[in-house]
């Protein structure tokens, strides 16, 4: 199937060209600004479906609105014509074509001229107005806001926000796309007035985004990992903010509290899914003797050996489990067990550990008492 995309370098185009080929059976016939217009007349001609994410919304003069929004889409409707192809075209639209500014209606004569044609030709037809989009490989300080502070706030530079209670309607590019590929097969979601949508959208205001992603930038120092609840808006922001850190900034330190023991350092927080550590110990060395009343744990040695003890309060049994970096397992550490783990090898002993809560000094739920009792 061979699928035209104009507006192939921006940032839908990109995200959706990208996905495209990875399916064998599409070819992807990109066209953009840059491209020789030669090719557009071949294109038309031979294209299966058309994908229209082609516009001007940064124009030198409001002029540039009609002739790069409405003129070109009436030069691809043109061309298809010429080559009596009716496949279906996809039309990217905006929701400022309800708004009487000089690109919202540049937008909606784009929008009546595909309806108008659809209903001539047969040709389906699916305009999307869609509201702000955002995610990975948007350009900076261009026409989207989000783009623009995750930028800005990664790398260190100050933003602006002029209204802090404006409420923007937004859709994240990975739905969108996935959205444009149901199309793709004939089936868009469409509403009552017959203007196709994204099924997942967001309401916020700019005040909740610029939080969200100064909390982002924070989590690096306080390890708390936002909200990633499946389809939250904090989730797929976050992975929007991660794409703008700098090349130079993908790492950063955590603070290893070391003794002569070895060390212990705390990774990952989370309100919900409490966190993630890692602990290093010497050959000999024996860390724990210690049990809970809720808190609980998982252990998985990663590299060396161990031994894991447990012991029930109130009893004497010593139940025993020996670990190695060589058979990855994980152990769970019950509550009411005092337990411990020795390194028993002749290297340090690595063992990643999961913590159904974050620590807090106030109510530790740590009570020490060794596995094996102090003979009298």
């Amino acid at each position: 199937m061979k699928v035209l995309v104009t507006g192939a370098n921006g940032f839908i185009g990109k995200n959706l060209i990208t996905e495209l080929k990875r399916r064998e059976e599409i070819t992807v016939l990109p066209f953009d600004i840059d491209t020789p217009a030669e090719l557009l007349d071949e294109y038309c001609r031979d294209c299966e479906f058309v994908y229209n994410l082609a516009g001007i919304n940064r124009p030198e003069n409001v002029e540039e609105f009609m002739e790069g929004n409405f003129g070109f889409a009436s030069t691809l409707v043109d061309t298809l014509k010429k080559h009596d192809n009716k496949c279906p075209v996809m039309n990217s639209s905006s929701i400022q074509a309800a708004l009487e500014n000089p690109y919202g209606q540049s937008k909606k004569a784009g929008e009546d001229m595909l309806f108008a044609y659809g209903k001539e030709s047969g040709a389906p037809i699916y305009i999307y107005r869609f509201p702000n989009v955002f995610g990975k490989w948007c350009r900076p300080n261009y026409n989207s806001a989000v783009a623009t502070f995750c930028h800005n706030i990664a790398h260190d530079l100050p933003i602006q926000v002029n209204n802090r209670n404006t409420v923007m309607r937004l859709v994240y590019i990975d739905d969108v796309v996935e959205e444009l590929l149901q199309a793709l097969s004939g089936q868009p979601h469409r509403d009552e007035n017959g203007y196709c949508y994204v099924p997942t959208e967001y309401e916020t205001t700019l005040d909740e985004i610029v939080d969200l992603l100064y909390s982002f930038k924070a989590s690096r120092e306080n390890l708390m990992v936002p909200d990633m609840t499946e389809g939250s808006f904090s989730k797929k922001l976050y992975s929007t903010y991660l794409s703008y850190l700098p090349e130079n900034g993908f790492s950063y330190s955590v603070k290893m509290n070391v003794d002569a023991r070895g060390s212990f350092t705390e990774i990952l927080k989370s309100v919900s899914c409490g966190q993630v550590s890692i602990n290093i110990s010497r050959p000999g060395i024996t860390r724990g003797n210690h049990w809970h009343h809720t808190k609980n744990e998982k252990f998985v040695v990663v590299s060396g050996e161990g031994l894991i003890q447990f012991r029930k309060i109130g009893t004497d049994e010593i139940i025993e489990y020996h670990v190695s970096g060589d058979k990855l397992e994980v152990v769970d550490i019950p509550t009411g067990y005092t337990h411990n783990i020795i390194n028993v090898g002749d290297t340090d002993m690595v063992t990643l550990m999961w913590c159904n809560e974050c620590f807090d000094p106030n109510r530790p739920d740590t009570i020490y008492e060794p596995v094996v009792r102090e003979e009298n």
